[in-house]
């Protein structure tokens, strides 16, 4: 039997969507009945609106849908030219049996579905609370401080009270602080990037998402995950955020900027500045429910050092990969040049996206279940906040489907589970490439499917 603590959480969202719902409905009927000043005046106050919100189980007796009969209902939106290429599988999340597939076992590019890899493996390998450290150390020339990056990418020049794109980032205003409360007479500063090895962009990475948004050179300490504008949705990012955050602490210390260099060894001195990063579970939903790319490869780099390998694109891919097939999940077809899914030459198969989704629904893997609540809501929350609110059939699905979204150009992925209307809970992963116009609207259509297609025993 599986635990019922994912089904909570299943249920935590539909809470949420029928709470959402109830408000509506509430104010709606508040305007339509709002009375008149003389209405007021004669009649009493109307009893206030109360809702009652319950974590409702789902029942293990739900019916299951046929293969049959879900390759019946999922005919029309399968008929979709604007999929392109499609592979997909649906799996019972109470006994893991297959429902439906199509090419399951077909290396497809994933894009950001490749995430939940790189989840997972987190998950796996390190503490829910673990925090990632910079330093300033004192140099071993006189004036010279060092700062050191430990892979935190939400370090933030933003001053104090001021709004940073993370929450509880840490800021460089405090590590200037600490350094001149050491005494330490500062007139240059170094920056160590040697945490981190290998190239700063990966195999298959276009260099414009970089003054796209997308990604910035992933070095070991940068400033807003390299954005130049740091609250901003449309930011580009930086082609040197290591180079800007030890600007940006020069700054704070009333020093020329142009005296800050990088170096690529790793420096030696005494500690007189530290500030931490916020812990694993806040960043891992950052990346998760935003899509994170930048901190995907931090967290990807964060695997590897827990085992030992390099920090760099192919010690984290390799250490995401060993991490999962560790723990029993099927990874055959899987070739990854990144922990984002940034790179076009990334391949995944959906038996094993479905897998690591299907895994942490189970109890198999008790430290994966909180992969289930860092999913985006359909219609409710992150990357699927705007999605499945413009059919019926998606507002029919909105808030009972779950998913990591993943888009390139031609290329859409959703992974994710979906609760049923006999309450049945199912998992999937569907992989779209060579896709049309309207591919992530047929994708969307397609997974919708799943929660009214009437194809049960």
């Amino acid at each position: 039997m599986r635990p019922t603590r994912w089904r909570r959480s299943t249920h935590v969202v539909v809470g949420v969507a029928v709470l959402a719902l109830v408000a509506v409905l509430v104010a709606a009927a508040a305007l339509l009945t709002r009375p008149t000043s003389d209405q007021q005046a004669a009649e009493p106050a109307p009893a206030p609106a109360s809702a009652a919100p319950a974590v409702v189980p789902v029942s293990e007796s739900a019916h299951v849908p046929t293969p049959d009969g879900l390759a019946a209902a999922l005919a029309p939106a399968l008929a979709d030219p604007n999929l392109g290429r499609f592979t997909g599988r649906i799996t019972d999340a109470l006994t893991g049996r297959q429902l439906w597939e199509q090419g399951a076992d077909v290396p497809m590019q994933p894009a950001s579905a490749n995430k939940l890899l790189t989840a997972a493996a987190a998950l796996l390998t390190l503490n829910r609370d673990d925090r990632l450290t910079t330093r300033v150390l004192a140099g071993d020339r006189r004036g010279v401080v060092v700062l050191v990056g430990g892979g935190d990418q939400t370090l933030s020049a933003a001053p104090r009270g001021e709004d940073t794109w993370y929450r509880d980032a840490a800021r460089i205003v405090d590590l200037a602080d600490q350094v001149r409360r050491s005494g330490t007479a500062a007139t240059a500063v170094e920056v160590d990037v040697s945490a981190y090895s290998g190239p700063t962009m990966a195999t298959g990475w276009d260099p414009l998402d970089i003054d796209g948004g997308d990604i910035a050179p992933i070095e070991s300490v940068m400033l807003d995950a390299g954005r130049t504008q740091p609250v901003s949705v449309e930011s580009r990012r930086s082609k040197t955020p290591a180079l800007d955050a030890g600007r940006a602490l020069a700054v704070a210390l009333r020093i020329d900027p142009a005296k800050v260099t990088v170096r690529s060894t790793a420096a030696r001195g005494t500690e007189i500045a530290s500030v931490q990063s916020p812990p694993l579970m806040h960043r891992l939903r950052d990346m998760v429910n935003q899509s994170d790319n930048v901190m995907a490869e931090s967290i990807g780099r964060e695997v590897a050092a827990a085992l030992n390998r390099p920090q760099s694109f192919d010690g984290a891919a390799r250490a995401v990969i060993g991490t999962l097939e560790d723990a029993g999940i099927n990874t055959t077809g899987a070739r990854l040049f990144d922990s984002s899914g940034l790179s076009v030459d990334d391949r995944l198969t959906a038996s094993t996206l479905d897998e690591v989704i299907n895994v942490a629904a189970g109890d198999t893997e008790p430290t994966l279940r909180p992969l289930v609540d860092l999913l985006p809501i359909a219609g409710g929350s992150g990357t699927l906040s705007n999605r499945y609110l413009d059919t019926e059939e998606g507002r029919e699905a909105a808030g009972y489907l779950r998913a990591k979204t993943g888009s390139l150009t031609g290329t859409n992925s959703l992974a994710g589970i979906v609760t049923d209307e006999s309450g049945r809970v199912l998992t999937f992963a569907l992989l779209s490439n060579d896709a049309g116009p309207t591919g992530r609207t047929a994708l969307d259509a397609f997974a919708a499917a799943l929660r009214s297609c009437g194809c049960h025993t």
